[in-house]
């Protein structure tokens, strides 16, 4: 049996292989990282011939890199956000998120019900295909270069209503798959979720010059033992409370927006984002069961078409909210179709059930949806403009 230390050293190998090829390319490196995990991974395919393909096991050890791989992607994403300029965008904002849930949540209520699955289960795919990946579409905005273009504010904005809306969300589903159906402690775990995400969010926009004071020191090592070692800290005070570690991870880096440490982080800290990014990507190749996901093939191939449709669709319309040209605000649909970590983590939620229909049902189209709505995602983003002129929409 392989130590952590030599499951981690094939997998950095593996990423570093599969990413110069997709390079090579002139592909994402997103899809072609979740793809190898599932090459080395414990499920099929198992073997090539008489050599064992079953290099790399689904670990705590990988899980707390993955998680890590979030934090940080998130955290980047907060850098860009200015808690004031949300608050002043607020109207717009919920403008656009709620457009994003009404159109996407009522076409994931119509896939359970249309498929005859219970009020859970429906809840459950309703979650899996509502929610965007915030991890991955961070990462292919920066790969295709559109951060600085006025699509992204909108891609970004409605991922911070996202993740806002799913921390609820996580912990209403939290509750009910727990047992704790009372509305009483219902109620408890979603107060404590958001008190704490609250005192994090006005720390961060009044905190700044606390936080400018409190991270400049001369030594480079110490700022980036500073820097992790706060932000992990917060994300794992978040996840004990039963908030969201991303959205924690986000408003921590929305306190270094305003200060002059912006530009250190970035050029300290981004080599170590990626690398766990990457093994994020990894890490959900390496937990998809190919032969499960074949028995709810059905239902994700339903999914995809229709939720593709209606991701396109808010988009559009919440790139108009913005005053965008059709050809940008149809950037902002292929700019969200990736899903990835919040749905991977309602899956495995779900697999603690003691509901049949959620145990049996929700993991293994979570996990398949995921996987084919991320590289398709990842390619509708990259190549968004070739396919806005098929869609007849001039670029």
């Amino acid at each position: 049996m392989a130590t952590p230390l030599i499951e981690v050293g094939i997998a950095l190998f593996g990423l570093a292989v599969i990413g110069a090829v997709a390079r090579r390319f002139g592909q994402s490196v997103i899809p072609a990282y979740i793809l190898v995990g599932i090459l080395v991974g414990p499920y099929v395919p198992t073997t090539v011939g008489d050599i064992s393909l079953q290099l790399v096991t689904e670990s705590e050890f990988l899980t707390v890199i993955a998680e890590l791989g979030i934090v940080f992607l998130l955290f980047f994403l907060g850098l860009e956000f200015n808690i004031g300029t949300l608050i002043r965008n607020r109207v717009r904002l919920t403008t656009v998120g709620g457009i994003d849930l009404l159109v996407n949540g009522a076409a994931g209520v119509t896939l359970g019900l249309v498929f005859g699955y219970g009020p859970v289960t429906t809840l459950l795919i309703a979650g899996v295909v509502y929610i965007s990946s915030s991890a991955i579409i961070t990462k292919a905005l920066t790969e295709v270069g559109w951060l600085a273009n006025p699509e992204s504010e909108v891609i970004l904005g409605t991922l911070v209503v996202e993740d806002l809306i799913i921390a609820v969300y996580l912990a209403v589903v939290a509750a009910l798959l727990a047992g704790g159906s009372s509305t009483a402690e219902i109620a408890t775990t979603v107060a404590g979720s958001f008190a704490f995400l609250g005192a994090l969010a006005v720390a961060a926009h009044y905190g700044t010059e606390y936080v400018e004071r409190l991270f400049t020191v001369e030594s480079d090592e110490l700022f980036v033992l500073r820097v992790v070692g706060v932000t992990v800290l917060i994300g794992g005070a978040a996840l004990t409370v039963g908030a969201s570690e991303a959205v924690a991870a986000f408003f921590v880096g929305t306190a270094f927006n305003g200060t002059s440490l912006i530009e250190r982080i970035e050029r300290l800290l981004s080599p170590l984002r990626d690398v766990f990014a990457a093994l994020f990507f990894f890490s959900i190749g390496v937990s998809t069961d190919l032969l499960v996901v074949v028995d709810v093939a059905v239902l994700i191939a339903a999914a995809v078409v229709a939720t593709v449709v209606s991701k396109l669709a808010s988009g559009v319309a919440s790139g108009s909210v913005y005053g965008l040209d059709s050809r940008r605000s149809l950037r902002v649909g292929f700019g969200l179709l990736p899903r990835g970590e919040f749905s991977l983590i309602l899956a495995a939620l779900a697999a603690t059930s003691t509901i049949s229909e959620v145990s049996t049902v929700v993991p293994p189209f979570a996990v398949g949806y995921v996987l084919v709505m991320s590289i398709l995602g990842s390619v509708g983003l990259q190549h968004a403009d070739q396919f806005s002129k098929l869609l007849g929409v001039e670029t």
